[in-house]
């Protein structure tokens, strides 16, 4: 048995980790910044510690985690959400207190950034949609004059939230917030099915991976229901770049698979962004009985989702998914997958999170009203990292 300190305890999938080390007779503990969590109401959590917010205080949260380590005596910690970033930041020191499943900040921020991902992934040979930096007005106008149909984000962003997919060329600059400090990517718009991969690694081999796709999503990018697939392609893609960066942690891609008209019925796979964090692809794997091994057995044959009802996030399958599905007029699909899916937070053995999932909801909707931002923005203020130091 190990005590295992987790953060970022207001995620689905740090509440799904907790209970599949729980269930495999480990000791959970949570460091959170946001009082009453999904994963602090849960009887997996041995015990749950408020911390500083890592983002305006991060000196701080790295402090006060050192303290958590030493007085429960931890042997392993997993950052989940974007204070990964921060922990990264403080990773000697708390290396020194028990392991860290995180790398280094530089090589976070590689993969994190997305104009870097893109050049460090070209540099390897890897299929990567053509890509520049907007910093300017004159290099907003460069791009749309290189691709007519393109895709616009920020450099550091989440959820999708800010991703403009195909807009137009009148477009006001002012709009964006660009500027050399706070730069975004314009990419050229692939046409294609959206695939995204989560997998765990250690010392650049696979220990866990899943490929899905996602159908429906809370915004343009938070997958909200799951069904994994076999996927060579992506599998082969992730395994090249995991090796390459002798990489050890927690790590997800997202893919657009596109159907190439001028070479007939072959597929073309291409990596759009990575998240060198847990996603919610996580849930795929939750339930497989050795998955907790993958963080601590480096030996481990890769583990793949278990046979399973397709996870979802029920909530979340309301609120988001029943809407897009009646204006794309796909009930009949939308009412299959709620149906026959598996609500990843509400257990009959483990009640509470259930309770605290619509707590938390309207937590993040009044921290959104505060600042003039969505609900999911909400969700991560006081833990996003765009590239601070």
């Amino acid at each position: 048995m190990a005590n295992i300190l987790l953060t970022g305890g207001r995620a689905p999938a740090t509440l799904d980790l907790a209970r599949s080390f729980h269930r495999n007779g480990h000791r959970v503990f949570l460091a959170e910044s946001l009082p009453g969590s999904l994963t602090a109401a849960s009887n997996a959590t041995y015990a749950s510690f408020i911390v500083p917010p890592p983002r305006q205080q991060p000196v701080a949260f790295v402090e006060s985690l050192a303290d958590v380590i030493r007085q429960q005596r931890i042997d392993l910690l997993v950052p989940t959400c974007e204070e990964i970033f921060y922990v990264a930041m403080g990773r000697e020191k708390l290396a020194g207190l028990c392991t860290v499943f995180v790398e280094p900040i530089e090589r976070l921020r590689l993969l994190h950034d997305k104009w870097r991902f893109i050049q460090t992934a070209q540099a390897m040979g890897l299929p990567v949609p053509e890509t520049l930096r907007i910093e300017s007005e004159a290099d907003l106008c460069a791009a749309f004059a290189r691709w007519p149909r393109l895709v616009l984000k920020p450099v550091y962003s989440r959820f999708a939230s800010r991703t403009l997919i195909l807009p137009p060329p009148s477009i006001p600059f002012a709009s964006l917030n660009v500027n050399p400090a706070s730069p975004w990517v314009a990419q050229k718009y692939l046409a294609g099915q959206p695939i995204c991969t989560y997998s765990i690694a250690h010392a650049g081999r696979l220990t866990a991976h899943t490929a899905y796709r996602s159908l429906f999503t809370a915004g343009q990018g938070a997958t909200i229901h799951f069904q994994h697939i076999e996927h060579p392609a992506s599998l082969a893609w992730v395994r090249r770049i995991v090796e390459a960066f002798d990489f050890t942690g927690q790590i997800a891609f997202d893919f657009i698979e596109s159907l190439s008209q001028s070479e007939g019925a072959s597929e073309k796979l291409w990596a759009i962004e990575c998240n060198p964090r847990a996603t919610s692809g996580i849930h795929l794997l939750t339930a497989a009985p050795r998955f907790p091994d993958a963080f601590f057995d480096e030996r481990l044959d890769c583990l793949f989702p278990a046979a399973q009802p397709a996870p979802m996030l029920g909530a979340a399958m309301l609120l988001y998914g029943l809407p897009a599905a009646l204006k794309k007029r796909a009930l009949d699909e939308w009412w299959t997958a709620f149906r026959t899916g598996r609500d990843v937070i509400v257990q009959r053995e483990d009640a509470r999170p259930a309770v605290a999932q619509w707590s938390s909801l309207l937590r993040f909707v009044a921290r959104a009203w505060r600042n003039g931002i969505t609900p999911l923005e909400a969700s991560t203020l006081d833990i996003e990292w765009n590239g601070e130091t």
